[in-house]
């Protein structure tokens, strides 16, 4: 698997690149010509195919992953509104404290394997995995006892103590996923960056359809309850990191790429932190805005129902968040790839590609979010008063969720160039100079209650995705492929200098 996608990376390359520009073309021409100029239709169409069947496994992989949260409170939702508030404000908190930042920290594995897989430093891919590894177990130690005290934080927050209680509970049986989540994370990149898509897809399947059983028989049959669902949760995550690392270990396609445990991962932990620092803010900053409106929504009159129903807009928005999560994967692959192995203008015809295709997905998406307004609503509750405040949320979630989809690309483009750092000051100034402010005005000033805090996400994602827009325009790709290059030559002398 992993040598037909090395083959497939560097034959698209040559076939592509007399049909593209000169890559040492200078900046000024790739002005005159204009980003969305210079390209044939047919080389585009070609990209475009390539991206989709890179894209799907991966968009099914994050669906099937995301669905483990997303099953657990369906069936939590069956045991009662205050379970269901209780479990949605848990999920809300270790997406905040915990998930979010392991994800993020992982996804700089997404600039360093990509561009070594693209520069055939294949040794240093099992290196990076290691290493962040590392890191993000170690990151998971505080984590843990953060999580413990859930229920006294959110009561300090001025949430329910109801509903607070329920959700300490919930997230203390929900700690063992942490450990295993950041080690799924640096699995998921390893792999992805070498095109090794089916495996995954194939685990997180298992693991899915097992998490249906585990549910089932922990939360109804059990006694547990609530804490059933996220006790099943932990136990999933655990099972997809065992199949993953079976596979790494005996899978030919990986015999390159992993060359078992090495001293080497504990040298350069400084040099990875400073990418997964700005990584994690990139994506945290975004993340923790989202759910902060479910934060926010337990002041608002009537707690239970306004939280219960904005963590089902949230969960609905995150699960049709994978399919663009999905494609800024597969562009971040495309990316970092085409730019370590020096091929610019490859790299500017993929961001291209995506943009291309994110538009048409999001008006997919947008069109199929108001056409199931009215029973979305029964997968998570059985009470009319729910049902019928999700069904009017869900255009306003329409809009946003086209939106998500565009910037989502252009992120994955972003950290495919290693633009973490860019990335995360970007979000910062959207989400809370502009977009927790509006929320607030709309939710609290002008009474607009859930819907008025979901206006301001949207104020957030209008922001951020015409910086994002703006930047690609304006990038010099030339110049982006001689940084990835001097990226993996120096990950590779020091290496050799140490060892």
């Amino acid at each position: 698997m992993a040598g037909s996608g090395e083959d497939g990376d560097h034959s698209l390359s040559s076939a592509l690149l007399p049909l593209l520009p000169n890559s040492s073309e200078n900046s000024s021409q790739v002005c005159r010509h204009g980003f969305f100029m210079g390209f044939s239709r047919s080389v585009v169409v070609v990209e475009v195919k390539r991206q989709l069947w890179l894209a799907g496994p991966l968009i099914a992989v994050s669906l099937l992953q995301y669905f483990l949260q997303v099953i657990s409170l369906m069936f939590v939702g069956h045991l009662g509104e205050l379970a269901l508030s209780g479990a949605s404000m848990a999920t809300s908190f270790a997406n905040v404290s915990g998930f979010s930042l392991l994800l993020g920290m992982g996804s700089a594995l997404d600039t360093l394997c990509g561009q070594a897989y693209g520069a055939k430093q294949y040794r240093s891919l099992g290196v990076h995995m290691q290493r962040a590894m590392i890191v993000l177990l170690f990151v998971s130690i505080p984590l843990s006892f953060l999580w413990a005290f859930t229920s006294e934080i959110l009561m300090i927050l001025g949430q329910n103590a109801e509903i607070s209680g329920e959700a300490g509970l919930y997230a203390c049986w929900l700690i063992p996923s942490l450990f295993a989540y950041g080690l799924l994370q640096c699995q998921v990149r390893f792999l992805q960056t070498q095109n090794i898509i089916w495996p995954m897809l194939i685990c997180s399947g298992i693991t899915t359809l097992f998490h249906i059983l585990v549910c089932w028989i922990l939360v109804y049959n059990s006694g547990l309850g609530n804490k059933g669902a996220s006790c099943a949760t932990s136990i999933s995550y655990w099972i997809n990191v065992f199949l993953l690392a079976m596979y790494v270990k005996f899978s030919k396609s990986c015999e390159h790429t992993w060359v078992g445990l090495t001293r080497e991962a504990m040298c350069g932990i400084i040099n990875f932190i400073r990418l997964a620092v700005p990584s994690a803010f990139m994506i945290c900053l975004e993340y923790w805005s989202f759910e902060m409106v479910v934060l926010l929504s337990g002041l608002l009159p009537n707690p239970k129902l306004e939280t219960s129903v904005l963590s089902i807009s949230l969960n609905t928005m995150w699960m049709v968040y994978m399919i663009p999560t999905g494609l800024g994967s597969a562009v971040s692959i495309r990316v970092s790839n085409e730019l370590g192995a020096g091929n610019s203008q490859a790299a500017r015809l993929a961001v291209l590609a995506v943009f291309i295709i994110a538009i048409t997905e999001g008006l997919i998406v947008a069109l199929l979010t108001i056409l199931v307004r009215d029973v979305w609503g029964y997968l998570y509750s059985s009470e009319q008063q729910v049902v019928s405040y999700v069904s009017a949320m869900m255009p306003v979630l329409a809009a946003s969720d086209f939106m998500d989809g565009i910037q989502c690309a252009l992120s994955g483009a972003a950290r495919g160039c290693g633009w973490q750092k860019i990335c995360s000051f970007i979000n910062l100034g959207a989400y809370y100079v502009v977009g927790i402010p509006s929320a607030i005005l709309f939710a609290f000033v002008l009474h607009a209650g859930g819907q008025g805090l979901w206006f301001g996400i949207i104020s957030a994602l209008i922001v951020q995705l015409s910086v994002l827009f703006v930047i690609i325009l304006r990038t010099n790709w030339d110049q982006e492929a001689m940084k990835a290059i001097n990226r993996v030559k120096d990950s590779a002398i020091n290496a050799e200098a140490k060892y």
